[in-house]
């Protein structure tokens, strides 16, 4: 059975509300008939995932009647309408008003199953993206870290968990993946959020200018050292320090840093004084330091003593069913800034989130949606990854199919039925899938367990 095909059939006539209830469930659409305009609408809930078509010649209230007292209520539930010859300019009229589709009588029921199966897929559509909007308007301020995939909700989970541990957090991530958002939503869950959060790339910084930088100096403690500087530590004394791109810090600097965090005490250049501070560090880097082959010049010292907890943040490729609803709130957000319409998934979109692979991650993503609302997607469209132009074609239908399922079971929070129901295909075969791409149904249930600290 299709997913979500489900008609609302509104007919004074008995015979043809039965013959049509018949011919439509033969096909697996789920059928609900009304003898009169006031008993479907009585009947309509909110939100149905369906389609309503209706005759218009009807006593009482009539169809274009109930038309636009459905209209009125929900603009984007579709509505087919059924018509005598002498009624179809009157149709026509009403299409331009928003009605999905007219079908003149005598009609074919292949023409209306067709019609049907259309305007469900378009509700299905609609009905998606209003979710995906709520879900985008709702996102939590303390906490925008957005996404329902297992992963995303186990690291909220845990950031809200630490928050008021004083204790120093190493963020894993690649480039674009959000890291700095993990550490500031840490600092604004925390009981430092009144105190400052203080950002500092190293690998942004020249050698020559990261150690004042990082613990300031005094007056002459260098040639063009005019004055005193307070440090990045010392002001985020009582908040906290995100250093980003850690691994590239120099050499002098971490051994300088490995005793700040050690005594929790700073001296600055050109001083022998030292400073007490009231610090955590939240250290971010986008390759694996626990791997001696990846560290490099990396102190390990320095980097078990930031290795009190750490959090692995995935990559946006590993959560493909957090896709839609991350591109819905950078269309919302894009939208608000460039002051346009925003640009919800349809299918082209969605097959477009489903198939890259995302290489610069969420700031990737956020750059193709405000392209979407500027309306220099189709000119600006990023290509394809090298890893994509190698796969095969039935390999890349695979990693979309697989994305689809996990879609499917995060939204429905891995029950089964509701799955099924969603994607449309047998139980057997549902199985069969989950166990050719490796998905475990068991994480996307509620409660399932936490796995992104690794406390040392």
């Amino acid at each position: 059975m299709n997913a979500a095909q489900h008609v609302f059939f509104v007919d004074d006539d008995a015979d043809l509300r039965q013959a049509t209830a018949q011919s439509l469930a033969l096909h697996g659409v789920q059928v609900t008939v009304h003898a009169s305009a006031n008993a479907a609408l009585a009947a309509l809930p909110p939100d149905f995932d369906g389609v309503l078509v209706t005759d218009v010649r009807m006593p009482g209230m009539d169809g274009l009647q109930l038309f636009q007292a459905v209209r009125a209520r929900d603009p984007d539930l579709p509505v087919i309408l059924i018509t005598g010859h002498g009624d179809i300019p009157m149709a026509v009229q009403a299409m331009q008003q928003g009605a999905y589709d007219f079908l003149a009588k005598p009609y074919a029921s292949a023409r209306l199953l067709t019609a049907v199966r259309n305007a469900c897929a378009q509700r299905r559509l609609a009905l998606d993206n209003r979710r995906l909007k709520a879900q985008a308007v709702a996102v939590d301020d303390d906490l925008p870290l957005i996404g329902e995939s297992p992963a995303m909700q186990r690291l909220r989970q845990t950031l809200r968990h630490i928050a008021d541990a004083d204790v120093d957090v190493l963020v894993e991530g690649e480039t674009g993946a959000g890291k700095e958002v993990v550490a500031a939503s840490l600092h604004r869950l925390s009981r430092r959020a009144p105190r400052p959060f203080v950002a500092l790339n190293c690998g942004a910084l020249p050698v020559t200018v990261i150690e004042s930088e990082l613990f300031g100096h005094e007056a002459g403690a260098f040639t063009g050292a005019h004055k005193r500087r307070v440090g990045s530590i010392e002001y985020a004394s009582g908040g906290t320090l995100f250093l980003d791109e850690i691994e590239s810090m120099p050499a002098a600097a971490q051994v300088n840093l490995l005793r700040v965090l050690e005594t929790r005490a700073v001296t600055p250049l050109g001083s022998n004084e030292l400073r007490p501070v009231d610090l955590r560090v939240v250290a971010a880097t986008k390759v694996d330091l626990g791997d001696p082959s990846q560290r490099g010049d990396f102190r390990a010292d320095l980097y078990y003593r930031l290795n009190v907890v750490t959090l692995r943040l995935p990559a946006l490729r590993e959560r493909r069913e957090d896709l839609a609803m991350l591109f819905t709130h950078f269309s919302m957000r894009a939208a608000a800034r460039f002051k346009r319409e925003p640009v919800l998934p349809d299918g082209t979109i969605l097959d477009y989130l489903h198939g890259h692979d995302w290489p610069g991650n969420v700031r990737e993503l956020a750059h193709y949606a405000e392209r979407q609302v500027l309306g220099l997607a189709d000119a600006l469209m990023p290509q394809a990854s090298p890893a994509d132009a190698e796969e095969s074609l039935p390999a890349l239908m695979e990693k979309h199919e697989a994305g689809l399922i996990r879609q499917a079971l995060a939204r429905h929070a891995g029950d089964v039925r509701a799955t099924l129901q969603a994607l449309g295909i047998p139980r057997k075969t549902f199985y069969d899938k989950l166990q050719r791409h490796g998905i475990d149904r068991s994480a996307y249930q509620p409660g399932s367990p936490a796995g992104n600290s690794q406390p040392s």
